[in-house]
């Protein structure tokens, strides 16, 4: 879904959020901050760092975690488990504050000053400051190790991400696989790879098991299952936090960024949710999560074998007549208006678009109520309003 959502409750495709809109990552980037400290060879995933009691005094400025009471005396790698602000603050203060453009350089020899140069128009250019920019200061540093005083697009994320999951090879991301003509190939779009390897083997083994781990005892423990394994990282980030009113009206970014199955990938997946509603939560993994762990559950339950078989289409023109065929007969199967009474709403709306209604929400979860019933006669292009838990 890559959808926008007006004053009025009305869904629709404003923007290309995924490439288009680039903003600050929040603890998504904290992997990016371990995987560059680890091949500088500063820290070690054992490297112990005292995040004190939950609010630690950096530059003049104090960061918190979100743990009252902090975390105490914690390794690297939990760090990331627990998603600590105040660990990878200091982790990448202490051991750059000398030398912070070897830091840098370390993120950009990784791409992540670079655009992803995609076939869409439209994609946000990546900001990452270096000693000397206008955006630098003392805490800079600090304020990046844990996302902060950065930009990404969701896509460029996703991309160090499935990188990763890849054992190190990035490649641009690829939006269409061939094109055909009935039988017969027009285009094949090659796998266009970035970079083969981005960093060492060996810190690719660290960092994969520990994104496994903050699936299973982490900030992400709400989508651990046990009949499928995930990895990946929460993302918590406030926006709009320089605006006057931020502390009566706190706005937040939620994210959840990993790929799944965990030992063998094949998917990668990002979630972002912007302003969410604080009475149901904020993190990462309270709001997005639970999104990313939906659609793992339905690409295992559903389409779990389908990468695995080598599917070519022995006779096209007949698989198009027959796609033709159940065209026509499923247009007149709509022609009334269907009971979405129960769905969510991210499965009722597009059906309902699909069929030629416009469609308004009020609140979000499950359809409750839909202002034209089921069964009555389908118009296109009149507006159904869907009342929501």
């Amino acid at each position: 879904s890559n959808l926008g959502r007006n004053s009025v409750g009305k869904y629709y495709e404003k923007r290309n959020y995924a490439i288009y809109e680039s903003h600050e990552p929040g603890s998504a980037f904290k992997l990016m901050s371990m995987v560059a400290a680890l091949e500088s060879g500063a820290i070690d995933t054992s490297t112990f760092v005292d995040t004190g009691k939950g609010k630690y005094k950096i530059h003049g400025r104090y960061i918190h975690d979100s743990k009252r009471g902090g975390y105490g005396k914690i390794s690297a790698a939990r760090a990331l488990e627990v998603s600590s602000n105040i660990g990878f603050a200091r982790l990448i203060d202490e051991n750059f504050e000398k030398n912070p453009e070897k830091f840098i350089n370390i993120l950009k020899r990784m791409h992540l000053n670079e655009q992803l140069g995609l076939r869409i128009k439209g994609e946000g250019k990546p900001e990452i400051p270096a000693p000397g920019d206008k955006k630098w200061s003392k805490n800079a540093l600090p304020s990046i190790a844990y996302g902060y005083n950065l930009r990404l697009t969701p896509l460029q994320t996703l991309t160090f991400y499935n990188a990763i999951a890849n054992n190190g090879e990035m490649v641009k991301p690829k939006f269409v696989k061939e094109i055909r003509s009935r039988n017969k190939y027009v285009k094949l779009f090659e796998k266009e790879i970035i970079d083969p390897q981005i960093c060492s083997k060996e810190t690719i083994n660290k960092v994969q098991e520990i994104l496994k781990n903050v699936v299973i005892r982490g900030t992400g423990i709400k989508l651990y299952d046990k009949n499928f394994s995930m990895a990946g990282k929460t993302g918590t980030a406030r926006t709009e936090y320089w605006m006057s009113d931020w502390e009566s009206n706190r706005r937040y970014i939620s994210s959840f960024t990993g790929y799944f199955p965990a030992e063998n990938p094949k998917y990668s997946c990002i979630v972002v949710i912007h302003k969410p509603d604080l009475k149901k939560g904020y993190y990462g993994a309270d709001v997005s999560g639970p999104v990313f762990k939906d659609i793992a559950h339905k690409i295992y339950t559903s389409n779990h074998i389908i990468n695995e078989i080598d599917c070519d289409v022995p006779n096209f023109a007949t698989v198009q007549n027959n796609f033709n065929s159940y065209y026509t007969k499923s247009n007149k199967e709509f022609n009334s208006i269907p009971n979405v009474k129960g769905m969510a709403t991210m499965d009722a709306i597009p059906l309902l678009e699909n069929i030629g209604l416009k469609v308004s929400l009020i609140g979000e979860g499950k359809v409750k109520e839909q202002s034209i019933s089921a069964g009555e006669k389908l118009i296109k292009g009149v507006t159904i309003v869907l009342k929501s838990i």
